[in-house]
């Protein structure tokens, strides 16, 4: 966004915008569920700075989550703003009324997971003296797949029992058939490729086993920075899921000590960064979020737009003037203004990009938006 007077707003007759904190727009919710003692609440609690009870039953709590990231802290340093804002996710943790032993889940807690855009299972693998049973992380992964199976199941076989009996149209009885044949399989929805199902007609139905999902083995301190276990990693391929791994006590921990204190006590446990972190950069990835980026002295900020969205509807998040008398836009891509080290050093070299309101954003592309309103 080019200044009040500068040289490009002069000679394009660009207005000059003051630009408010619009935000991201509407933030994509990734649900946090979990069995009860599997430290999901410590969690969300770790992420969000909140302090939401552990195992309250009740409303969905809501929480935001800076998403970590270099490339901020790299321009910052080369263009010293008065002020750095990082991307964010909004996390909502999925309250649990089932007992401390079931691995069940309400029909309520079913429906407030359908709410969800992705999901961040936190299965445990400490020892919990509240507990009477030893860990078993994938006893849970099972259990909650399978409920997630039945669930979807059910609406499946109304839906397409329906169909027939409405004579709809077969394309539509062909996409449930296969969906019930998947499901009957105890497959997830996600393990179908996009050209076998049309997800845009099926968004309505809110199916879980259709969510993108990430599962967080809990652990004990000692064991925070082993790898996942072999047969644990090949479920997770088989349910098309992601997986890592981490300790919510340690996290809980780090997040009262100074950043000094953190660095040596992430080495004494042999890791290079906070396994959360890394949970919230997965989960930003998880429902195929990007970022890119407007620099300068006033602010260098992060703006989450989805993968594949167009330069027009990406200045709309910034504001929406910008998306209505978008000209065209800028683009340096984050690589090749590193290896130049400024933007006139970019545009000396001809690496300036100067995109149309149908070039796809890519990741860390740095862009400057013209427009006239």
């Amino acid at each position: 966004i080019f200044p009040a007077g500068s040289p490009h707003a002069l000679q394009l007759g660009v207005g000059f915008l003051c630009v408010t904190d619009q935000g991201n727009g509407p933030q994509m919710k990734i649900g946090l569920v979990g069995f009860a003692g599997s430290g999901k609440t410590t969690v969300f609690n770790s992420m969000t700075g909140l302090d939401a009870p552990v195992g309250f039953g009740g409303e969905v709590r809501l929480g935001t989550a800076r998403v970590p990231d270099e490339r901020i802290d790299s321009l910052s340093a080369v263009f010293s703003p008065k002020k750095t804002t990082f991307a964010e996710m909004a996390f909502a943790d999925i309250p649990g009324e089932h007992g401390a032993e079931k691995k069940g889940l309400s029909p309520r807690a079913l429906q407030q997971i359908r709410d969800q855009e992705a999901l961040c299972l936190v299965v445990r693998d400490f020892l919990n003296p509240a507990l009477d049973s030893d860990p078993d992380p994938m006893s849970d992964l099972e259990a909650f797949h399978a409920e997630c199976i039945l669930a979807d199941l059910d609406i499946v076989e109304r839906r397409l029992e329906r169909a027939r009996k409405e004579r709809a149209p077969a394309q539509e009885i062909t996409a449930f058939e296969k969906m019930k044949a998947t499901l009957e399989d105890e497959r997830p929805l996600r393990s179908v490729p996009l050209e076998e199902l049309n997800r845009e007609a099926l968004l309505g139905y809110s199916f879980l086993t259709d969510r993108p999902l990430l599962v967080a083995l809990n652990r004990d301190e000692e064991a925070a920075a082993d790898e996942l276990p072999a047969d644990f990693q090949n479920r997770l391929a088989e349910l098309h899921a992601a997986g890592m791994a981490l300790s919510a006590s340690v996290e809980a921990e780090i997040a009262t000590l100074d950043p000094e204190e953190q660095a040596a006590f992430l080495e004494d446990l042999g890791l290079s960064e906070l396994p959360l972190s890394r949970f919230i950069r997965t989960a930003y990835g998880l429902v195929d979020l990007i970022s890119f980026f407007t620099v300068g002295s006033d602010e260098v900020r992060a703006w989450t737009v989805r993968r594949g969205t167009n330069a027009r509807k990406a200045a709309g998040k910034i504001h929406s003037d910008l998306e209505r008398g978008f000209i065209r836009a800028e683009v340096i891509p984050y690589e090749v203004f590193l290896e130049h080290g400024s933007e006139q050093a970019v545009k000396d070299a001809g690496r300036l990009q100067v995109e149309g309101k149908d070039y796809r954003v890519s990741d860390a592309d740095l862009m400057n938006i013209r427009f006239n309103v």
